[in-house]
């Protein structure tokens, strides 16, 4: 591997195991990087490494939270994506520690390494005055990335659609098992984005002089209502149900008797998120100015929750 980077330019993904790392991983090596794909359990980051050509694709151990792995994951690095981030935490504090900490922690490493380009994963959302821990921690993390590296890359999806999500396969999943299917917020407005198109955004975004610094608010080409989310899978899967609104209060009652049981189906804090548009704000950067046309869901989703069909099926889905 020592050939392969001194001669190509070496990328860290921290967090690049999950479900849009893999994306970004791919299209990493698919332009020729080395790609250490930095995480804390290295051996789930194994099924990555075909992707790429002998030793081209490394797992790498490192935690956002430890100084030294960091270092080590980052030196010699010409580029570092973030990806780490949680949808609700383990522990009361996890979102400052991993959200705003730990990527604080990422872009002081990646300055220290002489690092040329950092794009930080965020989401639409994020804002100080966010009504959820979600949102306000990543806001917060978009302000220490700054700080210590001005010229990041911060990309800030809608939700993401794309063959392990966990999205349209949760509610899938639940319309396999219940005669209803409740509805919380139907009226909240979402403009899914596809894990592809977001993997193109990174790429387009390295490199480019005129992106340096720029927040990119990356949403599908259509804005749909909770509801009508939910109404189309159930089309798609040819299943009926019958849709029920659950009222806030219910939902928060049912949201704090189920804080501390693990697994937690819904917290107070994705209620909070939930209660609130989730679509590319006027005026705001997006995929135009990254050259990228964003991918209707109805061509992607189709082909992976076939399989909770009655009887199953499922075609191929591009990556």
């Amino acid at each position: 591997m020592g050939d392969l980077m001194t001669t190509r330019n070496v990328a860290t993904v921290f967090g690049g195991s999950g479900f849009l790392g893999r994306y970004i991983v791919k299209r990493l090596a698919a332009r020729g990087d080395v790609v250490r794909v930095a995480v804390r359990n290295p051996a789930r980051a194994n099924v990555l490494r075909p992707m790429g050509r002998v030793g081209q694709v490394v797992p790498f151990f490192a935690s956002i939270t430890d100084d030294a792995s960091m270092a080590r994951a980052v030196e010699g690095a010409g580029t570092v994506v973030n990806l780490v981030g949680l949808l609700a935490e383990g522990k009361q504090g996890d979102f400052t520690r991993i959200h705003e900490e730990g990527a604080g922690r990422v872009a002081r490493a990646a300055r220290a390494a002489g690092v040329a380009s950092l794009v930080q994963m965020s989401a639409i959302g994020a804002s100080p005055d966010s009504p959820s821990k979600y949102g306000t921690s990543k806001f917060a993390g978009e302000e220490a990335v700054r700080a210590a590296f001005a010229e990041a890359i911060v990309l800030r999806p809608s939700i993401v659609f794309g063959a392990e999500d966990a999205f349209f396969n949760r509610f899938a999943a639940m319309s396999r098992l219940a005669p209803v299917m409740p509805v919380f917020c139907g009226d909240t407005r979402f403009q899914p984005v596809y894990a592809g198109d977001v993997a193109d955004a990174v790429i387009a975004s390295l490199g480019n002089p005129d992106l340096v610094g720029g927040t990119f608010e990356l949403g599908g080409p259509k804005v749909w209502r909770f509801r009508e989310l939910l109404s189309w899978m159930l089309s798609e899967l040819r299943r009926k149900r019958i849709m029920i609104d659950v009222p806030m209060g219910l939902a928060r009652m049912q949201a704090t008797l189920l804080e501390f049981v693990p697994g937690k189906p819904l917290t107070r804090d994705q209620l909070a998120m939930l209660a609130r548009d989730n679509v590319v704000g006027e005026g705001a950067a997006g995929f135009e100015a990254l050259g990228i046309l964003p991918t209707p869901l109805e061509l992607i989703v189709p082909g992976y929750i076939g399989r909770y069909r009655a009887g199953g099926g499922k075609r191929d889905v591009p990556e």
